[in-house]
């Protein structure tokens, strides 16, 4: 029986970071849980988003949630499609986010597009491609080094919050939720597990983020206030640690500037409960009276001394990663242009016969 039907969430597997390109494309499916993933190999152009897309379409019609893994490189093509009521994963398995199959033929499999490509229409093109290719990967590692200046200006802000910061409050908004949301589920036998995703992404078209088919589908909400520095990760990182000791599965969704330490948002499905931070770079919309301001734990004396500091900080900031999605979509419109090489000489016929295929079997799976 289907737990979420119908059910559509989007978010991001992998982002563009002061780390360079993060994935988190090994916590898109668990193998013990997983029926089949399906790695989708090809260049560009070659209808890898276009196949997940239409799977995704058609299960969704017929009833199954879907989460669209979106690309942070274009938030308009996918990264992978996940029908996770089947246990079924198609992901785009090329550079940056490199997937192989962990268990072939047992679980994982490979789809090659390059099947239906014309080797020789390309020929003519090969100078033209190698050196699209080398400018697009100069162009995402100046992205990446604005990030990582952004990065150490986002460190400071953090430093003079957290001077200002009256630690207790974080301790004291803690207590107060696990009381009102785990105090009568005893510690479990069995620990649960964090799967690890990002609900937002630094892209070619700004700031993207689809929080709310993360966060709104639940039926509490938190919404935690804090600027950086006032411990909302730390905050948000304890109630995982207390979910999870209950026994109970955690999605945890990190933050593109620093994604491997701050967690942004959580949501415990099999509570239906969801925390999510709100601040001007995702603003959270959910309709709910649980609010936690962790600014106010904010000595103002403090902070009015690094007035002038965090005005500075603040802009360079933004200028910084303004300057990193100026760069990234610099990138996005030579990928564009790399599409048009591959396109003319790819077989879609030969395409849609893989994909109705591949479409045949997982409908089987539905059945198992």
């Amino acid at each position: 029986m289907m737990s979420k039907v119908g059910r559509v969430k989007h978010v991001f597997l992998g982002g563009n970071t002061p780390k360079g390109f993060f994935s988190y494309y090994h916590y898109v499916l668990n193998q013990k849980e997983a029926k089949r993933i399906f790695c989708i190999k090809g260049g560009p152009g070659v209808g890898k988003s276009t196949f997940m897309k239409k799977i995704a379409s058609e299960m969704l019609n017929k009833g199954y949630g879907i989460e669209y893994m979106h690309c942070s490189s274009d938030p308009d093509s996918l990264d992978g499609v996940v029908i996770s009521d089947i246990g079924i994963a198609l992901l785009d398995g090329t550079a940056p986010h490199v997937v192989d199959p962990k268990n072939p033929g047992a679980v994982d499999e490979i789809i090659n597009l390059g099947e239906y490509w014309s080797e020789e229409g390309f020929f003519e093109h090969r100078n033209e491609i190698i050196e699209i290719n080398a400018q697009i990967g100069k162009l995402f590692s100046r992205a990446y080094k604005y990030l990582a200046a952004a990065k150490s200006i986002f460190d400071d802000i953090m430093v003079i919050h957290s001077e200002a910061m009256n630690r207790s409050g974080i301790e004291l908004e803690k207590e107060k939720i696990i009381k009102k949301e785990f105090n009568d589920i005893p510690i479990a036998n069995k620990t649960g597990n964090v799967r690890k995703l990002f609900g937002s992404a630094i892209t070619p078209k700004g700031l993207q983020n689809y929080l709310d088919s993360v966060i709104n589908n639940n039926n509490k909400v938190y919404i935690i206030k804090g600027a950086p520095g006032t411990g909302t990760e730390i905050l948000l990182s304890d109630i995982v640690k207390e979910s999870v000791a209950r026994g109970f599965n955690v999605e945890a969704y990190y933050c593109p500037m620093d994604p491997e330490t701050r967690i942004e948002h959580i949501v415990i499905p099999e509570r239906s409960l969801a925390f999510t931070t709100s601040n001007k770079y995702h603003l959270a919309t959910a309709n709910t009276e649980r609010i936690v301001d962790l600014n106010s734990y904010l000595t103002p004396s403090v902070l009015n001394k690094y007035c002038d500091d965090l005005t500075y900080d603040q802009q360079t900031f933004d200028y910084l990663l303004e300057k990193a999605i100026e760069t990234i979509k610099k990138a996005k419109s030579q990928h564009d242009v790399l599409e048009k090489y591959y396109i003319p000489n790819m077989d879609f016929d030969e395409v849609q016969k893989c994909y109705d295929k591949i479409f045949e079997r997982i409908v089987k799976y539905c059945d198992l």
